[in-house]
C-alpha cells in the first residue's frame, strides 16, 4: 500500500514554477489514489497585476483536463476545515500571500503578541486543514535569499515567514525547493 503524504511543502522564488509543480503533484496523487482536487486560493485582487494573475490561475484550472474545486479564503484558513473530508487533496497557494493578508489587512499594531498570533494562526489553520484532508500541498515564496536589514517591516515579515517555513518543513512528509522549474528535494522520499 502506498502511503499518501499528508503534507507537502513547496517553496521557490517568484515565477520559479512552484505552483505548476504543486498542481502536478496534486494531480499525480489524485490519479494514483483518488480524491477531489481543491485549490485554496489566498490571493486578493488588490491591483491590476494581481487581478491578472488570479484570473490566469482560474482559467488554467478550468481549461485543464482535471476538475478543480476553488476555495477562496484570503485569511483565517482554518474556517474551511469543516468543509473537507479524507478524500480532499488541497493545494494552498500561497503562504506568503496569506501572511500578507493576515498582517496588512488587520488594524492591529505590530506588537510581538500580535505577530506571534499571526504566525500561530497560520500554522494552526494549516494543521486543521491537514488533519481533515487526504493531502495538503502548501506553496510559499522563498523571499529570504536577500538581506533584510534596513527596513523594519521587511525584516519582521521575513522573520515570521522564516519561522513558518521551518515549522512547515518540520511537519512535512515531503519538501521541495523549485528553481527555474526544477524541483529539488529538501525532505522526504519521492515515489
Amino acid at each position: 500500500m502506498i502511503k499518501t503524504p499528508s503534507l507537502i511543502f513547496i517553496s521557490g522564488g517568484v515565477r520559479s514554477g512552484k505552483s505548476s509543480f504543486a498542481e502536478r503533484k496534486a494531480v499525480e496523487i489524485a490519479n494514483e489514489l483518488g480524491g477531489q482536487l481543491n485549490y485554496l486560493a489566498t490571493g486578493v485582487p488588490s491591483d491590476p497585476e494581481m487581478r491578472l494573475r488570479i484570473n490566469k490561475h482560474k482559467q488554467d484550472r478550468v481549461a485543464g483536463k482535471y476538475c478543480w474545486e476553488t476555495i477562496e479564503q484570503s485569511n483565517q484558513i482554518e474556517k474551511i476545515a469543516d468543509r473537507l473530508n479524507g478524500q480532499d487533496i488541497i493545494l494552498l497557494d500561497c503562504v506568503t500571500t496569506l501572511l500578507n493578508n493576515e498582517l496588512f489587512f488587520s488594524e492591529q499594531e505590530w506588537t510581538e503578541p500580535f505577530l506571534n498570533s499571526v504566525s500561530d494562526r497560520i500554522i494552526t489553520g494549516i494543521k486543521c486543514i491537514k488533519n481533515r484532508a487526504k493531502t495538503l500541498i502548501v506553496v510559499s515564496n522563498e523571499v529570504l535569499y536577500e538581506p533584510l536589514d534596513g527596513n523594519t517591516i521587511v525584516f519582521t515579515y521575513g522573520r515570521i515567514l522564516g519561522k513558518i517555513h521551518q515549522l512547515l518543513v518540520k511537519e512535512a512528509d515531503q519538501a521541495f525547493l523549485v528553481e527555474a522549474g526544477v524541483p529539488i528535494v529538501m525532505k522526504g522520499v519521492i515515489r
